[in-house]
């Protein structure tokens, strides 16, 4: 195992290929740009989907900002699960490979196109790109784009638009959440579920239950009012403690969590679905596992929901963004989370930070929920010599893998977390 690791580290510092993916690349404009070009810049390729081996470093012309667009020096990106689910192509309607992935970043402006007013060259910003984010330089619309705060750091501004916007909008604009209710959120480790523990605090009296691996609980414990291992029964022992159940379910995990999640309903009480983590099990998709986790979905009988006045609701940031042309409406969130950040009332938990070049391994660590908090893309970190544990070597899970959380007590954090 130490033995493959080494050679996967080896593999990982030469990944910056001239090639970018080969033939296909040429025509995208993905791969090396062509004689003449002299502008060019370093970005992560998803060469087709599947496994970690799809990905890699490659040059890449530079993009140039169009009408309304403003041109940023990236210093970080975020890295999501949903990024996962993208190189694996289990999402409805992938775009055509090669692409470069990412949705969020942080860094300065370089540049503004035509019309584009209230930034300057110069400013610190963070933005959602619509893909694209993981590269030197990204352009993306202005209504996208927002300045960062003086003292917030760009590793936190790339760990700061989904997780928040996806915790607020959630629990604020869906769920309205008040004084003395109480919510379920699973992953209660992960960037959401940080983000989630965060915002329930700036509300009087509200409970929060959360689930995560065993491994991560010493140093969550305190974010959350009870926190209960993934494996348990986790419905009993919320009962245990709150008889009637919860007023707000956040299911990131889908599958069979769907009917335990609308079982724990208090009357009114609002169950929302903002991802299907269950259906990543393997390195690559799998139809097996995807079928496996829609089977174990509980069918909604909406007169059931009629008689138990219960509500049951779906949300996506990035359908929000870029599908529904809902900019405004984020903007608005923005700037009241902006104003808890300078409030010293949010703050944004960096797991680690990783090389362009390190991309498979960080990969592999959200996949192994191996991270407490964000994982981040620095851009002007260079590779780190890797440790050959369970965190960086690639996973060779099969489609009827069932512990594909990673709930390893002895897993270790990375060494160069910062």
């Amino acid at each position: 195992m130490a033995k493959e690791g080494a050679q996967r580290a080896e593999e990982t510092e030469q990944m910056i290929e001239k090639e970018g993916c080969g033939d296909g690349a040429e025509g995208s404009g993905a791969g090396s740009p062509r004689a003449g070009d002299t502008k060019e810049m370093r970005a992560v390729l998803l060469c087709a989907f599947g496994g970690l081996n799809k990905l890699r470093v490659s040059r890449k012309a530079m993009p140039e900002p169009q009408d309304g667009e403003l041109k940023i020096r990236v210093k970080a990106c975020g890295l999501n699960f949903i990024d996962l689910m993208v190189r694996q192509g289990n999402i409805d309607n992938p775009p055509k490979t090669p692409l470069v992935p990412g949705f969020e970043c942080s860094g300065i402006v370089e540049a503004l196109g035509d019309s584009v007013k209230g930034f300057e060259i110069g400013d610190r910003v963070m933005a959602f790109v619509n893909y694209n984010a993981w590269a030197e330089v990204v352009c993306t619309p202005v209504e996208f784009v927002y300045k960062i705060p003086d003292d917030m750091s760009f590793s936190e501004a790339a760990a700061f638009p989904m997780n928040f916007v996806t915790a607020y909008m959630m629990l604020f604009e869906v769920a309205n959440l008040r004084e003395g209710m109480s919510v379920l959120v699973h992953s209660a480790g992960g960037g959401v579920g940080q983000a989630v523990a965060q915002l329930c605090s700036t509300i009087p009296n509200v409970t929060v239950f959360g689930t995560a691996s065993s491994f991560k609980h010493e140093a969550i414990k305190d974010s959350v009012t009870h926190l209960f291992d993934r494996n348990a029964d986790y419905v009993q022992e919320v009962k245990r403690i709150s008889t009637d159940g919860v007023d707000i379910v956040l299911d990131c995990l889908c599958g069979e969590n769907t009917g335990k999640g609308l079982s724990l309903l208090k009357p009114l009480g609002t169950y929302i679905l903002y991802g299907s983590s269950n259906m990543v099990t393997g390195e690559t998709k799998s139809f097996f596992s995807f079928a496996k986790s829609w089977w174990q979905v509980e069918k909604v009988n909406p007169i059931k929901l009629y008689e138990e006045n219960k509500v049951i609701a779906g949300f996506s940031l990035l359908n929000l963004l870029f599908k529904q042309n809902r900019s405004g409406l984020i903007k608005g969130v923005m700037d009241k989370l902006l104003n808890l950040y300078n409030s010293k009332k949010i703050k944004p938990v960096v797991d680690s930070l990783w090389a362009l070049e390190e991309v498979k391994e960080a990969m592999q660590r959200i996949h192994d929920r191996g991270n407490i908090g964000k994982l981040i893309l620095d851009v002007e970190k260079a590779p780190t010599p890797l440790m050959a544990n369970d965190s960086t070597e690639t996973s060779e899970a099969g489609e009827e893998e069932e512990d594909h959380e990673g709930d390893n007590e002895n897993k270790e954090r990375m060494p160069f977390i910062q």
